[in-house]
């Protein structure tokens, strides 16, 4: 889908590189949202000190309610998957919410995007594993009547390699549809008012798809992490 004006490819075609911003918008826009959570992490992070100030307040609560949560869904031995299972909530939220910004591009509303994202959860999954179970690991996929191992094996292939189609999908899927009625809204009743119910929906879905995505990745760690039954 064609934006109308995109503020950081206009960017990118004054130092020359048009033809890269306009066939890959969805990369631009991922440099724009690290480099957001890079700068606000630094800031945050700058002077920490016992009674926090407010961006270091916030990001306290943002960083312990998603451990908490993970705790309570992992126990305390997924605490150590704290750092990507939080990086990727936050990225995909931000990715997400970005777009609502005019003249900026959710870069989750490419499929490249959301595939690249659940193929760094579902290969860290079996990471986590190797790492738990070792050689035993391959116990998750066999079943637990010997005999009918081969088709389990397979079934069970052929569900890890969903689990990629399910993440990348219904992402893609919600932010492009989202992106979409958006580009009609603007089109057909302004630019200003008729939009805006759906601007205040698309933060309800920006949230949702963003826990989603996080939610099925601690699922499937902490089933990485169990005993095969």
């Amino acid at each position: 889908m064609e934006h109308p004006y995109l503020f950081f490819v206009k960017l990118f075609e004054m130092i020359g590189l048009d033809h890269f911003a306009h066939e890959y918008p969805h990369v631009v826009y991922s440099w724009v949202v690290m480099s957001l959570l890079m700068i606000a992490g630094a800031v945050a992070s700058k002077n920490i000190t016992m009674i926090p100030a407010k961006m270091q307040n916030f990001f306290e609560v943002v960083i312990s309610s998603i451990e908490e949560f993970m705790v309570e869904n992992t126990g305390e031995e997924g605490r150590w998957l704290l750092p990507l299972a939080a990086t990727v909530f936050i990225y995909v939220f931000v990715g997400n919410l970005i777009g609502l910004v005019p003249g900026f591009f959710p870069p989750t509303a490419s499929i490249n995007t959301t595939l690249s994202c659940a193929l760094v959860v579902v290969v860290f999954t079996h990471v986590i594993g190797i790492k738990y179970h070792g050689v035993k690991y391959i116990k998750h996929f066999m079943g637990p009547v010997w005999w009918m191992s081969p088709l389990i094996f397979m079934i069970e292939i052929i569900g890890h390699l969903a689990r990629i189609l399910s993440l990348t999908f219904r992402l893609f899927g919600n932010m492009m549809g989202h992106e979409i009625v958006l580009a009609i809204l603007f089109a057909l009743a302004g630019a200003f008012l008729a939009p805006l119910p759906i601007m205040a929906l698309g933060i309800f879905v920006a949230f949702v798809q963003a826990f989603v995505f996080f939610l099925l990745s601690i699922i499937y760690f902490t089933g990485a992490m169990e005993h095969a039954h």
